[in-house]
């Protein structure tokens, strides 16, 4: 029995007062008595545990999806595609004067001028909706305008070349024009509409700008410029998909693509030595460590790729100065975005499966669902996008299927812009970055407007 008795008393007065105990009292006093939240939360995973649907095949498969996503995108994608975002993003915090970035992004830059460069910045990157996370936060927390920042957050992995060329290939030209159509004026309109809903927020900022005096540029343009080009083509050409055809440009960059993340990574390091401050030493123990890891590697690019990232750690371990802040950034950053990622994933593959194989969630359900141009159909398809991950290219023949499956051409519209630029994991970064609300805000606008666009097209 449990006590609330003072100390002291006897069994007898004990018992006596638990039986003139009114039970509601004596309820509010076992809840006084334990955390009543802690309690919660263990009764919940109590519950979950003890009615797990282990054995049942949906469920097993479901758990096998998961786990089989999370392997895939560990090997795909963290190491060739998040890494460097990471350098990169650390590198905005620790080498991109505030004044660069206020200048062009900044809530008192010229609207025309903001919203251009962060679209064309997006578009340049072509990465997926992760990647673009530690990027997005890196120019975000350096003061970068909500709007622009939002625009460059849905322009990395919508507004995507080779994206656009594939899908108008393999699914039409009509609905290529209309998916790099609606994703370049998507994301102004996306960025234009955060904006003004934050508009008391971003007059704050101004405000605070303009009293504040300019800070000055740290090194000259042009430096940084080659610098940030260097890294963003080692991203770029490390992550160049297979085209379909064996022939022409895309094959071409394909078949050096090695070599080009090579040439980009020396331009890089010479940049490091002559104009960051880096050590010759260190520069040149890193490039031999990469170079021994390609020869004695020769057909698995993906281990010299690491040593070089091992490599350039070892550069940024300094006491103090820039080097040592970019390092601190990149790890911070990291620490981050990594879990929060891995887990999404996860989750994502528990509910939907990978491309081919299902998840809890049938994909029947999902593909009569969509079936059509109507409202119900398109609205669907935005959130079913907006939840699932897709890969940079892997949403082609994804669609191709569904397509096939019978989906209507205004809800296929309505995937592909909501989908490659939203995903179950990217939402649990921009909690954390932007907070809850304006990762709603910002959600929710991608949801809806994916909808009135696939609307609009499907009806046409």
């Amino acid at each position: 029995m449990s006590d609330f008795s003072p100390p002291g008393t006897t069994a007898e007065e004990r018992v006596a007062a638990a039986g003139r105990m009114n039970p509601v009292t004596a309820l509010r006093g076992i809840f006084a008595a334990i955390e009543w939240k802690a309690f919660a939360a263990i009764l919940a995973i109590f519950l979950a545990a003890f009615y797990l649907p282990v054995g049942t095949p949906r469920f097993d498969n479901a758990v096998m999806e998961s786990l089989h996503l999370v392997k895939w995108y560990a090997r795909e994608h963290v190491v060739l595609c998040l890494v460097p975002a990471f350098f990169i993003a650390g590198a905005i915090g620790a080498f991109v004067s505030q004044a660069s970035v206020m200048k062009y992004l900044g809530p008192r830059a010229p609207k025309p001028l903001a919203y251009g460069v962060a679209s064309l910045s997006g578009t340049v990157l072509a990465v997926c909706s992760c990647t673009i996370l530690p990027l997005f936060a890196g120019i975000y927390r350096m003061g970068a305008g909500l709007g622009p920042a939002a625009t460059f957050l849905y322009s990395g992995p919508a507004i995507n070349v080779l994206a656009i060329i594939l899908t108008a290939r393999i699914l039409g030209v009509e609905l290529g024009v209309a998916r790099s159509v609606g994703a370049v004026v998507f994301s102004i309109f996306v960025g234009l509409l955060m904006h003004l809903i934050y508009w008391r927020e971003e007059q704050r900022k101004v405000e605070a700008a303009l009293a504040m005096p300019e800070p000055p540029e740290t090194r000259p343009l042009y430096q940084v410029i080659v610098y940030f080009a260097a890294m963003v083509a080692i991203l770029v050409f490390a992550n160049w998909g297979k085209p379909d055809s064996t022939t022409g440009l895309w094959h071409a960059i394909y078949s050096a693509k090695w070599l080009l993340t090579a040439a980009a990574a020396a331009v890089f390091a010479v940049t490091l030595v002559l104009w960051y401050g880096a050590r010759l030493g260190k520069v040149v123990a890193g490039a031999a460590l990469t170079i021994a890891a390609a020869v004695a590697f020769p057909h698995e690019p993906m281990v010299p790729f690491l040593a070089g990232t091992l490599g350039l750690a070892f550069v940024t371990m300094e006491p103090d100065g820039d080097l040592a802040e970019w390092g601190r950034l990149t790890w911070g950053y990291a620490k981050q975005i990594i879990p929060l990622l891995l887990g999404g994933v996860l989750v994502a593959g528990l509910l939907l499966g990978r491309p081919g194989h299902e998840g809890l969630i049938p994909n029947a359900w999902v593909e009569g669902a969509v079936g059509g141009n109507s409202l119900v159909a398109n609205f669907f398809a935005s959130i079913a996008g907006a939840f699932m991950y897709f890969a940079t290219l892997t949403e082609v023949p994804i669609m191709q299927g569904l397509m096939g499956s019978g989906m209507g051409k205004g809800p296929a519209l309505a995937l592909l812009l909501a989908g490659p630029a939203l995903s179950l994991p990217s939402m649990l970064v921009l909690r954390s970055i932007m907070g809850t609300r304006k990762t709603i805000v910002f959600v929710s606008l991608v949801v809806v407007l994916s909808t009135v666009c696939g609307l609009i097209f499907g009806n046409t």
